[in-house]
């Protein structure tokens, strides 16, 4: 049996990861888009061939792991997409969005390049594409054991706790007379999410394929999150009159941030502004989550029970038409406006920080991980100058970060994670997703845990297990 790793390797981006059986079934676990900075090349040539995939199997619905799906099909892949039912209703909305993304972006792209006589940028994929992908889903709950091929590969599910329906992914395949269990994690979630339920522990692994993101720190032991949000919004707000701009993900932050809103507001401590809610994908996310309660934590369960619904509360807008969001430009008036993407690399969210980053009585608002070569992660850097659609602005608003929002566990809770591991009998852990310093520590950490063969591989490296 083969590993191949086509994305996510030593950097947190463009999950792919190719399995081959001994009897030559191939397997891909994830087909995320590469995001970022000069990523055209990652992203228009995978490194192997699509159509030589026999299955696709889907951790979550993040575009970095499931972005690249419908170029996939494009170049020649046909066969079936597991998931979870959550990550197929979510998929649903989140590549055709992707696609849009991609038609709009390369437009404007190419019209650069033509004005500096360069040649034109392929176009990865487009709606038809999307909606062709959408054709192969097969969505599986938790627990649910389906097989692959005729080697019988098993596979299941469980809950991986990073956003809604993200799952990690358990695979048992026959190899030379024995059966190899591998574990691929996925994106792995917090121990104490507002409203997903914690990541679930899952049965003994010969073999690790596990993410690393946060493998070199810990998030900030924030007690009072809503105290801080609150803190930041009266600050901003109230006392400078200005905007608090959010660039946070579609799927799970920003209903995290409505969630926080919403008790702010029943409490009465919320100040009497306006909450914008600027993203088409996010209004329908939010529908999604609410007919996905199975992946609730009782705390949030129990609120909805006395509150009646956890995403909505006055002065709460969800904005989806273009000319809705262009008004906000011209909106003089202190107010929230939630965007997406989260690393503020797409969409409606870069247009907020271009209108806003000159203004020192504003703030960008920083929720989730954002890698060092998208826009989110120059702010967060600290940079003072950033591009933003090919001009360089100065940084004069005010950024605030916090970490306590993000989806990813940090170094502790992905041990925990593994805790339910005999770390004996575990022969390899390969580290992905995850930047090669931050791998580096977390591979670290895993030896003193008793992790013995820690990987950390190279992106297009094959390894034999």
């Amino acid at each position: 049996m083969r590993i191949q790793f086509f994305g996510a390797a030593r950097t947190v981006t463009g999950s792919k990861h190719l399995i081959t059986t001994e009897k030559g079934t191939k397997i891909l676990l994830d087909c995320g888009l590469f995001q970022g900075i000069q990523t055209d090349d990652f992203n228009q040539k995978f490194g192997f061939e699509p159509s030589e995939v026999d299955y696709l199997v889907l951790s979550h619905a993040h575009i970095d792991h499931s972005g690249l799906i419908p170029r996939l099909i494009k170049q020649g892949f046909s066969g079936p997409i597991y998931c979870t039912t959550a990550t197929a209703d979510l998929c649903k909305i989140m590549l055709l969005d992707s696609s849009h993304i991609q038609e709009k972006d390369l437009e404007r792209v190419n019209k650069r390049r033509q004005k500096q006589g360069r040649p034109f940028v392929e176009e990865l994929y487009n709606s038809e594409d999307a909606e062709k992908a959408l054709t192969l889903f097969k969505g599986v709950q938790y627990g649910e054991k389906f097989d692959l091929g005729e080697d019988k590969v098993s596979v299941f599910f469980t809950d991986a706790g990073h956003i809604l329906g993200s799952a990690a992914v358990h695979l048992s395949i026959p190899d030379k007379g024995t059966i190899k269990k591998l574990t691929f994690t996925g994106d792995i979630g917090r121990q104490e999410d507002n409203i997903l339920r914690k990541p679930q522990p899952f049965p003994q692994a010969d073999f690790i394929i596990s993410e690393s993101t946060y493998g070199d720190r810990l998030h900030p032991k924030e007690n009072d999150m809503q105290a801080h949000l609150l803190k930041v919004v009266s600050e901003t707000c109230v006392e400078k009159k200005g905007k608090v701009i959010i660039p946070a993900f579609a799927i799970d932050r920003t209903q995290e941030l409505i969630y926080t809103l919403d008790k702010l507001s029943n409490s009465g401590k919320l100040p009497r502004i306006d909450v914008y809610i600027d993203s088409p994908l996010a209004v329908r996310a939010t529908k999604i989550m609410k007919d996905h309660e199975e992946c609730f934590n009782p705390e949030i369960l129990d609120y909805i029970e006395k509150d009646g619904d956890a995403f909505a509360f006055p002065n709460l807008h969800y904005i989806s038409e273009t000319s809705e969001s262009i008004a906000l430009n011209d909106l003089d008036k202190p107010c929230i406006i939630i965007s997406a993407s989260g690393m503020a690399e797409a969409g409606r969210i870069k247009h907020h920080i271009k209108n806003n980053i000159g203004d020192p009585d504003s703030t960008i608002l920083l929720v989730g991980y954002a890698s060092s070569n998208t826009l989110a992660g120059a702010l967060k850097r600290g940079d003072k100058e950033v591009n933003i659609f090919g001009e360089m602005f100065e940084v004069k608003t005010k950024i605030e970060v916090m970490d306590s929002f993000s989806a990813h566990g940090d170094y502790s809770e992905m041990l925990q994670f593994l805790a339910c591991q005999n770390p004996e009998q575990v022969q390899k852990v390969f580290l992905v997703h995850g930047e090669y310093d931050t791998q580096v520590s977390y591979k670290a950490k895993l030896e003193n845990a008793g992790f013995k063969n820690v990987v950390i591989p190279e992106l297009y490296e094959s390894i034999e297990i």
